[in-house]
């Protein structure tokens, strides 16, 4: 694989010169389905040369203009697995977007949700020679961060300055020309695992597409789930997929870690396809349309026909051993739970590794397709704290009302990314060994200064 600062560099270039031309594709590759969504912009050079952090960043104003969404194979745990499957697939929601836009798109954007991501807190000082911040001196400080070792084979996917302080004065998103003596960062780096990240450059490639970036969903469901007063006083956005759950931390409107819980809504599906003794389709019919969490007392007297499952009219008896006719509410939502306590079990490790609880606020928002599981917020509430909420994507101009649903909040999110990037430094390079630094001491860091 190439240099992989080098590597970033290009990918920066080819999203501006994707942008210049009018016309990009954002594309979420995940475990139970794959959308499309082609986004349109104003005008060329939305990015200026110093775009980086906050008002360092470009802006962009965009519509989509095309849009579609079908069932994903090849996937599991988020990560390609059978690559000619998942190829067709990509080529089927690329190619039905672009149809209903009427156009056609050669770079797009892409999510990776497994990738098994790892977090790292770092920091830089240096001395400022000329009395006040240059952007010589962002560069400076930026390579003076010390890095750890990252592990063999582990990409960066993302790295963002979360704070810049000039001799003390903390909280600075764009420090240039700033007086002082001394200037300080705090970044937040993401790694991912480096084969994850090339099968997926490999697929976009194999459907005669350039990649012009890569977001974790994690990350973007963020973005699009989080209302702005959640992004800066901290909260959590735990994405249920259907192969993976994303965990990603928010503070003063940057993303300060991120994990996956190698769990999500297809689990729930297979359980209730084994225990109830019904096909998978039938399975998801039942999750989605009579599923919930919560059982109450007239749960064991409500039977639902499974012949009203879609496909089952084709079906016979016998077609599935033992195969039921009918089931009660009741044993559904008694399959069903278990296994989103273990999900929610993990989220909340996930969190306690992370110091979640040291943060200012402690909101959770729940988003994602099995996030619209009935009673879930309820459940969450209990194992993972008092402020929980469901989070549906913000509403982007031109978009069709069943792709604001949340399980579409990654794809939404990473289309708010690409028009207004956080846009990582990979113009200033970085040593490859150093000092792990860890999420609790920014968290810590934080608190005191902010």
């Amino acid at each position: 694989m190439r240099d992989l600062y080098q590597a970033q560099r290009t990918m920066r270039q080819m999203r501006r010169a994707a942008m210049a031309r009018g016309v990009v594709a954002v594309l979420d590759i995940g475990t139970s389905k794959i959308t499309c969504i082609i986004l349109q912009f104003d005008g060329p050079g939305q990015f200026r040369d110093t775009d980086g952090v906050g008002p360092m960043a470009g802006q962009a104003s965009f519509r989509v203009i095309g849009q579609f969404t079908t069932q994903s194979r090849g996937v599991r745990y988020g990560e390609i697995e059978t690559m000619a499957e998942t190829e067709r697939c990509v080529r089927h929601a690329v190619q039905g977007a672009q149809k209903q836009a009427g156009v056609r798109v050669d770079h797009v954007i892409a999510t990776l949700s497994g990738a098994r991501p790892s977090s790292y807190g770092l920091a830089g000082e240096i001395t400022l020679r000329s009395g006040k911040v240059t952007e010589a001196d962002v560069g400076a400080v930026l390579a003076a961060c010390d890095a750890p070792d990252f592990g063999r084979n582990r990409e960066v996917l993302h790295a963002q300055p979360v704070n810049f302080a000039v001799d003390g004065r903390s909280g600075l998103s764009d420090p240039r020309d700033i007086v002082g003596d001394r200037l300080a960062v705090d970044m937040h780096v993401l790694t991912i695992d480096g084969f994850a990240a090339s099968n997926l450059v490999h697929c976009i490639r194999r459907c005669d597409l350039e990649l012009a970036g890569v977001g974790s969903a994690a990350y973007a469901a963020g973005r699009a789930a989080l209302v702005e007063d959640e992004q800066e006083l901290g909260a959590a956005c735990v994405d249920m997929g259907g192969g993976i759950t994303g965990v990603s931390l928010f503070l003063k409107k940057h993303m300060i870690f991120a994990d996956a819980v190698r769990m999500g809504g297809d689990l729930v599906t297979r359980d209730i396809s084994q225990g109830l003794r019904v096909p998978m389709a039938t399975a998801e019919w039942l999750k989605t349309r009579h599923g919930g969490l919560e059982a109450t007392g007239r749960d064991d007297r409500e039977l639902i026909d499974v012949s009203r499952a879609p496909g089952q009219a084709d079906s016979h008896p016998g077609d599935w051993p033992g195969e039921r006719r009918s089931v009660s509410r009741a044993d559904l939502i008694g399959i069903m739970r278990p296994r989103v306590e273990e999900i929610l079990d993990g989220v909340r490790d996930v969190l306690d590794a992370a110091g979640f609880d040291q943060m200012p606020s402690r909101q959770v928002v729940l988003t994602g397709g099995a996030s619209q599981i009935p009673g879930l917020d309820t459940l969450a509430a209990r194992i993972l704290g008092q402020n929980v909420r469901i989070g549906r994507p913000l509403r982007i101009q031109g978009l069709a009302q069943q792709h604001t649903a949340p399980c579409h909040a990654a794809t939404v999110g990473l289309a708010l990314h690409a028009a207004n990037p956080q846009d990582e430094w990979w113009d200033f390079e970085m040593p490859d060994r150093g000092g792990a630094l860890g999420l609790k001491r920014a968290i810590r860091w934080f608190r005191t200064h902010w």
